[in-house]
């Protein structure tokens, strides 16, 4: 459940990035989300993982 919390609050953290990038078309702030999608992918990869091996268990 502990990355769960980190999921959600790494999403909330990049709320700002998205709307400085599509509403005023800052470029760096584009990229800043698009790194933090990543982790995002990351981390969404691993509970992924934790919730097939406790289901298998």
């Amino acid at each position: 459940m502990e990355k769960y919390t980190q999921l959600k609050s790494l999403v909330l953290t990049i709320e700002d990035d998205f709307a400085k990038f599509y509403e005023k078309g800052n470029k760096a702030a584009g990229t800043r989300a698009r790194k933090a999608m990543q982790e995002v992918k990351v981390l969404a990869q691993d509970i992924r993982k934790e919730i097939q091996e406790q289901k298998n268990a």
